[in-house]
């Protein structure tokens, strides 16, 4: 608006203003005691032939000065009757006027304010005479307008009522207007407020569309002032009714009572149903009599069914519920006529460790135990015989009908392997057979499904000193064996793998002899002495002192050398050569020969018995003087 046209304006509310306050001055002087009369200047006989004939720009100027008393007197009876907003104060005025732009706002204020329709688009259906909430956020702008702001009174007035509603806990509407993260955005008031997932319904929400663009009712559960956060719950206003409901249903609940209620939720070891207001828990091993993999196979979301309380906690805020007990058990179904060594077929159900739950019939399951899987008593694991989903035939083994457990064979479909093993397998025997495990005393050799026998570790080679099995053989390695002892009672096979070949020590008993001499490499230095190979069966230990050569020096690895045998044990398999008895033994000859050749001189030597007798005869003949 132009300065010109606020003058006009200004000029218009002036008059008014004077009227008003005239009139109101001639009423109080009719009130009071006349006094006596003077003559009345222009001003006051006529304030509107005043006002137009009152030069603004002059005044404004400062050419036409106006008395400081009556001005001020003009500012007084001016204050009196027109409103003087406060900044943060919001006040209501009435639209008149409204233009492309903006809409003037009357709040009886010296003049009239200016507000931009932008802040009306939520309203489009604005008019001239509608009372609107406004605040004053520019007193005077570069034109001297007064400007007004809806939007922020708005947002002053809604924050007043959000307050007022989470003190008072009163309930308000809400506009949905669209999905976030974790939940909601609701438009209360005009205030962008956030309504959780978990505080739309007291049942878990699996689509949130639904409620996008609904006008709901909410309360107000938590205002954060310092970053301007609203929290709403729709929750909160159906919990107050089903509190009361659930008081009521905790208060007639009893163990075995039948219940109708709602699938909540659904996990991976139970279901949670809603009884009216109150949560009970069907454990998965109470659903079904059959087993299964996950309740969704027997139920499925907000599916109504009936329910037996199993028990619950003295609160009775843990209900555990059950479904399964509503139908009869299968073992009380199952014929009478089925008894102990009868065959039955099933479908395997679970597989573990040490066996497989087989369903003979609905709700009615075995367990066949690894050991009666097969005959062998090498033990595997349950899978290398049945898969999950086979259908098997197996034969009853044991029944407790009171306790409804049953235990099957497969094992016992075929004949037992060792009703004729003496004829099969005698003390002597050959075979061949195949590694099934290591011991650190032997290996267990399959010769059969079934049939076991065991080779002790010293009856693996004849020559080889094994320190374990698996030095000389590896698993599912194929061996051939003799059978040397057989206990049918004990279920026990003793076998040999060195017996299938000749006794090389019988042999090597004359070759290396003692005092045989041979020659050879030092295969390896080892404590207290060395290792030399003569071929592959036979292997010598030299001790320290016999590895001295010659020179004084001992033998290194890898070095040829002679060697002579000092000891044989056959029984043992203990062979000890020496190389220092080699050259020894040169010396010794050497020795030998010396002391022959020195006493052949000696011999040589001795005097005669007639040298003797001459001897003797001189020294007599010296002792008589002669």
């Amino acid at each position: 608006m132009a300065k010109k046209e606020t003058k006009e304006v200004v000029k218009e509310v002036a008059v008014a203003a004077v009227v008003e306050v005239q009139e109101t001055v001639e009423e109080t002087v009719e009130e009071t005691v006349e006094e006596p009369k003077k003559e009345l200047s222009l001003k006051e006989r006529d304030p509107g032939k005043f006002l137009e004939d009152f030069n603004w720009e002059n005044y404004q100027e400062g050419i036409d000065p106006v008395d400081d008393g009556k001005l001020e007197e003009f500012e007084k009876l001016v204050a009196e009757n027109f409103v003087d907003t406060l900044d943060d104060e919001v006040v209501d005025g009435v639209v008149v006027y409204l233009s492309d732009r903006d809409a003037i706002i009357d709040i009886n204020a010296k003049s009239e304010g200016v507000v931009s329709l932008n802040e009306f688009r939520y309203n489009p259906d604005l008019k001239v005479g509608d009372t609107v909430e406004v605040l004053i956020d520019v007193r005077e702008d570069s034109t001297g307008q007064l400007v007004l702001s809806h939007r922020k009174a708005r947002t002053i007035k809604a924050w007043e009522r959000v307050n007022a509603a989470h003190d008072e806990a009163t309930i308000v509407n809400g506009f949905v207007k669209c999905r976030t993260k974790g939940g909601m955005i609701v438009d209360v008031f005009g205030i962008e407020a956030f309504l959780p997932g978990s505080q739309i319904d007291v049942k878990p929400i699996r689509d949130y569309d639904v409620y996008v663009g609904k006008t709901m009712e909410f309360k107000v559960v938590k205002i954060n002032h310092e970053f301007k956060n609203v929290v709403v719950s729709h929750k909160a206003l159906i919990e107050a009714d089903i509190e009361e409901q659930k008081k009521e249903i905790i208060g007639q609940l009893e163990k075995g009572q039948v219940l109708e209620g709602v699938v909540k939720n659904i996990t991976s070891y139970g279901v949670f149903v809603d009884l009216g207001g109150v949560d009970g828990l069907i454990h998965i091993t109470d659903l079904s009599w059959s087993r299964i993999n996950h309740p969704n196979e027997i139920v499925e979301l907000d599916q109504k069914l009936n329910v037996v309380i199993l028990d619950f906690d003295e609160n009775k805020s843990r209900i555990q519920l059950g479904l399964k007990q509503l139908s009869a058990h299968p073992w009380d179904a199952l014929g009478e006529e089925l008894k102990v060594g009868d065959k039955v077929k099933g479908k395997v159900v679970v597989i573990a460790d040490y066996g497989a739950f087989i369903e003979v019939a609905q709700g009615v399951e075995g367990l066949i135990h690894v050991s009666e899987m097969s005959w062998s008593t090498h033990l595997r694991s349950a899978q290398d015989f049945v898969s999950v989903g086979d259908e098997i035939e197996a034969v009853v083994l044991t029944m407790d009908r009171d306790d409804r457990k049953m235990s099957l064979g497969i094992k016992q479909l075929s004949e037992d392997p060792w009703t004729d093993i003496t004829k099969r397998y005698p003390v002597g025997s050959k075979h061949k057979g195949v590694v099934r495990n290591f011991t650190n005393f032997g290996v267990f050799v399959e010769l059969e499904e079934g049939i076991d026998g065991l080779i002790y570790i010293s009856d693996l080679s004849w020559t080889k000193k094994v320190k374990h099995p698996s030095e000389f053989t590896a698993i599912a390695e194929e061996l051939e064996v003799v059978v040397l002892e057989l206990d049918v009672e004990g279920r026990k096979l003793s076998l040999g793998h060195k017996q299938t070949t000749d006794n090389p020590w019988d042999k090597y008993q004359k070759e290396f002899a003692v005092g045989t001499k041979h020659t050879a490499k030092i295969t390896d230095l080892v404590d207290k002495g060395a290792i030399v190979d003569f071929n592959e069966d036979i292997s010598a230990f030299i001790p320290t002192r016999h590895l001295e050569k010659e020179d004084g020096t001992s033998l290194n690895k890898g070095e040829e050398a002679e060697l002579q045998i000092i000891e044989f044990n056959k029984e043992f398999k203990k062979v000890v050569a020496s190389h220092m008895a080699i050259h020894k033994e040169e010396e010794a000859k050497i020795v030998k020969q010396a002391v022959k050749k020195q006493a052949a001189q000696a011999e040589e030597a001795k005097p005669t018995l007639g040298d003797a007798n001459e001897a003797l005869q001189a020294l007599k003949d010296k002792l008589d003087g002669k």
